[in-house]
């Protein structure tokens, strides 16, 4: 097989963690990084690259568009977004930009066993990857992110955070380090004055595309790691089509996987690490039996309710869902178990389908779980790498009922914000679920059948302690069981975190580089 490319280390995705390792490590002028990209380059994209044209991405030939498998309690006809460009999801995203609360990252540590991921040797790397507009020495003003205040120029966001202010949820100023537990405003997003988003290509890789010892290989699409005998990871097989013959890329240092939480375990599995089981029965030779690969699938389900406006919606946006909301729905919580996002447009992508009305001039409120206790699976659907893998998210299957309780207590709460008087001017007919659905029972049935996500697939191939036989990773990102090889992507994250997660995403990619730098 020839070998095309031989680089020191290989990134394997050129996303949101990806971009960042690759620019990180490429700073040492004595190494070689090869960027290993399956979509195309997002450079003269404008599509990718307006940051309000983000919607026009999902289900576009930008979109990995993975279905899900049929759910026991939950919307079957759900799809997954994964971007398949160059700066993956935040390429794709709305870049709702957060820092994730102290006591997220302090539990990875503590409670998941990830030594060296709590607050106080993270938070840090938040301050250097960001350029905030934000003044105070706690943020970065330096840094590739370039982190803005949505402006308040939406007036039915206006009045909504005055209505949320009337049901005793306070405007905060988001990302000032303080876990906001109750508290409303328009977001932080991670745009350029010019209405470009600042995603980890732009921001990480756009300033370097001529650095001698960096090559970004887009249209690379991996299908099998390659080891030799002692099991080192030695390279990676990749097609540039489906159909393609395959090459081979060499890696002399390390190869780091940052392919997603959907796309990594799937890598894993078709090199023979992951359940043995499952491997064996899809004729894949089992390399590594980790039972954790493609387990623990977490995400924020969201659920949606829509009224009519009373008055003309605006016509141009940052990003169109431009405000969020916390909340909790029970005394006692160091974190809200509720989040709100506003959107300023039409949402009834899976609403119209049920039967429900629909109408051009709306808003909406999309509640979500921000830490669901549903897990997921990702499996293989066969062992051929074009065969799109088997995605059962399990929504709303937790044994407690934690999820949907928390999810009926948001729409009730959106109701409660939207009934103040500030909002008396804006709201007009609820369109969905509508003003007959009250009961729990009622509110959960419409739940089931019309809920979305938030795209924010995590925990796949997570990291804990070395001893922890369902955590495929150490605290160093290392794959348990064999050597030279490294993930970090969302698929690598102990649990979600409570907030939008791709900063954070990007932040792990800064402390993967760190420690590989540092050669730990």
């Amino acid at each position: 097989m020839e070998t095309t490319h031989s680089f020191d280390y290989v990134v394997v995705g050129g996303g949101s963690a990806g971009a960042a390792v690759a620019a990180r490590l490429s700073e040492d002028p004595e190494v070689s990084v090869g960027l290993l990209e399956a979509g195309p380059t997002d450079v003269g994209q404008d599509m990718v690259l307006r940051l309000n044209r983000w919607m026009e991405l999902l289900e576009s030939g930008f979109d990995w568009d993975y279905p899900i498998e049929k759910q026991e309690h939950g919307n079957s006809f759900m799809r997954h977004a994964r971007a398949k460009v160059l700066g993956g999801c935040s390429s794709h995203n709305s870049c709702i930009a957060f820092w994730a609360p102290r006591e997220d990252l302090d539990d990875w540590e503590t409670k998941f066993g990830a030594t060296g991921w709590g607050s106080k040797d993270t938070f840090g790397l938040y301050k250097k990857l960001e350029t905030n507009e934000l003044p105070g020495d706690h943020h970065g003003h330096d840094g590739p992110v370039h982190l803005m205040n949505v402006p308040p120029a939406d007036p039915c966001g206006i009045a909504l955070l005055d209505a949320c202010e009337q049901e005793g949820i306070p405007r905060v100023q988001f990302n000032e380090g303080e876990t906001v537990i109750n508290g409303a405003n328009f977001f932080q997003v991670n745009r350029k004055a010019d209405g470009t988003r600042s995603s980890s290509s732009v921001s990480y890789l756009h300033p370097i595309l001529h650095r001698e010892n960096l090559t970004i290989l887009t249209d690379t699409q991996a299908k099998e790691l390659e080891f030799d005998a002692e099991e080192n990871c030695t390279g990676v097989l990749v097609v540039n089509n489906a159909f393609g013959h395959t090459k081979r890329i060499e890696a002399k240092r390390e190869v780091i996987v940052s392919s997603g939480a959907i796309n990594t375990p799937q890598l894993l599995m078709l090199s023979g690490i992951g359940p043995k089981d499952h491997l064996a029965e899809v004729g894949v030779d089992v390399r590594v039996d980790s039972p954790g690969v493609g387990e623990h699938l977490q995400d924020h389900p969201e659920g949606v309710i829509s009224w009519e406006a009373k008055k003309p919606m605006v016509e141009d946006s940052t990003q169109w869902w431009e405000a969020g909301i916390f909340t909790p729905t029970e005394e006692g919580l160091d974190r809200p178990d509720l989040m709100m996002h506003y959107g300023s447009v039409p949402f009834d992508m899976h609403t119209l389908r049920q039967g429900y009305p629909t109408a051009e001039n709306t808003f909406c409120l999309t509640p979500n779980v921000t830490h669901a206790r549903s897990r997921g699976t990702v499996r293989l659907r066969s062992c051929d790498f074009r065969d799109k893998p088997l995605v059962d998210p399990r929504y709303f299957t937790d044994p407690e009922g934690h999820d949907m309780r928390v999810m009926i207590a948001g729409i009730r709460k959106a109701r409660a914000i939207v009934s103040q008087d500030a909002m008396s001017e804006w709201a007009g007919e609820e369109l969905f679920p509508g003003k007959d659905v009250q009961t729990d029972a009622q509110i959960e049935d419409y739940i089931t059948r019309t809920h979305n996500t938030v795209y924010h697939p995590v925990g796949t191939t997570r990291m804990g302690a070395a001893d922890d036989q369902s955590s495929p990773l150490d605290p160093q990102l290392r794959v348990k069981g064999v050597n030279r090889l490294r993930v970090v992507d969302a698929s690598a994250m102990p649990e979600i975190t409570t907030v939008n997660p791709n900063i954070t995403v990007m932040m792990m990619g800064e402390k993967c580089a760190e420690m590989i730098k540092a050669g730990n």
